[in-house]
């Protein structure tokens, strides 16, 4: 059904809007140096870019002549995915290995990255899990959901500062970090994020005990994806001299990431959920149909609006211990 949904009220907005990426003015040295022919291409890098709304974010920027590093965590899957485009597009996505769960994994990404570009143009922080179990947890013993949707991608983008804020003195536009959030957000306990549930140890047992097998790790979900917004309004306002920044809800869209979810519910997907293309639509006209003041500080809705994701998205005070709590995870990595 969200297959004949799609085809009977299509998007306005198409991948074939989008600008082509091959190439715009740029000044890489306000003194001399230029690219060649003053061009160059802009660069994207796509996290989780190996399967569902990822992979068509790829592929369509790919179409579009931008240069992609497809960020995952296995190199199988990624070079399945990579060759999979190629066959698509006759264009190569990069390999970029990334942990998202992992602090040290995405510090060597970001190096890696950083030694092989000057400038990031398009920073989709796409990747993440969804209602996994809560026995699940990341290397550094942070809730496996949180670990990777929320404190592993502020790590990504607070490394990668250099090579956006170059990608806008190179060119005078601000580059644009997009981070995928959910209308899941709902489903986040409370004031919207609690604390003693985000690392493995006591309190979290007894929150996770408290919270139920089936309600607890939707909260845990629902948290992560509020938490998205937050620190999409963060590096909105931190850093807004180099860049902009989106939360976008992608949609009700069938991808691998319901994987973790109780069988009624796997099997009821396909009579209400968009095809999985459509689940990148809002990200890229977001990051390259848009303009600047229609998505910075904003929280994107299907296909290409903008919406409300209400007062506990907009909470200054909470934002500010979010992103207070996830600097003491990541320091010393």
């Amino acid at each position: 059904m969200g297959a004949i949904l799609a085809r009977l009220f299509p998007p306005e907005f198409q991948p074939a809007h989008m600008p082509d990426l091959s190439g715009k003015a740029c000044i890489l040295d306000p003194c001399v140096v230029k690219c060649m022919l003053n061009f160059c291409s802009q660069i994207a890098i796509v996290t989780g870019g190996n399967a569902g709304c990822g992979y068509h974010t790829v592929k369509q920027l790919l179409l579009k002549n931008a240069t992609v590093y497809l960020a995952a965590r296995s190199l199988d899957k990624a070079f399945d995915a990579i060759n999979r485009l190629k066959a698509e597009t006759g264009r190569s996505a990069i390999f970029l290995q990334l942990d998202l769960a992992d602090l040290r994994s995405v510090r060597k990404a970001a190096e890696e990255f950083l030694a092989k570009e000057s400038k990031l143009d398009f920073l989709f922080n796409n990747g993440g899990v969804m209602i996994s179990p809560p026995e699940m947890l990341t290397a550094q013993n942070h809730d496996l959901q949180f670990g990777t949707n929320v404190i592993g991608h502020f790590f990504l983008t607070e490394l990668l500062l250099p090579a956006l804020s170059a990608s806008h003195a190179a060119s005078q536009i601000p580059a644009r970090v997009v981070h995928t959030s959910s209308a899941g957000y709902r489903f986040a306990p409370g004031r919207g994020v609690e604390f003693t549930s985000l690392k493995g140890g006591p309190e979290r047992d007894a929150w996770i005990q408290n919270a139920g097998s089936f309600k607890g790790p939707w909260k845990l979900y629902g948290q992560s994806k509020l938490a998205n917004i937050l620190i999409s309004n963060h590096f909105a306002k931190k850093h807004s001299d180099v860049l902009v920044s989106c939360a976008v809800h992608p949609g009700a869209i069938r991808t691998e990431l319901v994987r973790h979810a109780a069988l009624w519910i796997r099997l009821l997907e396909p009579l209400y959920k968009s095809p999985a293309p459509m689940g990148a639509y809002t990200q890229l006209w977001g990051a390259t149909v848009a303009t600047p003041a229609q998505m910075t500080g904003q929280y994107l809705i299907p296909w290409g609006k903008v919406g409300d994701a209400g007062p506990r998205a907009a909470d200054v005070k909470l934002e500010e211990e979010v992103v207070a709590y996830i600097r003491e995870q990541v320091a010393g990595y």
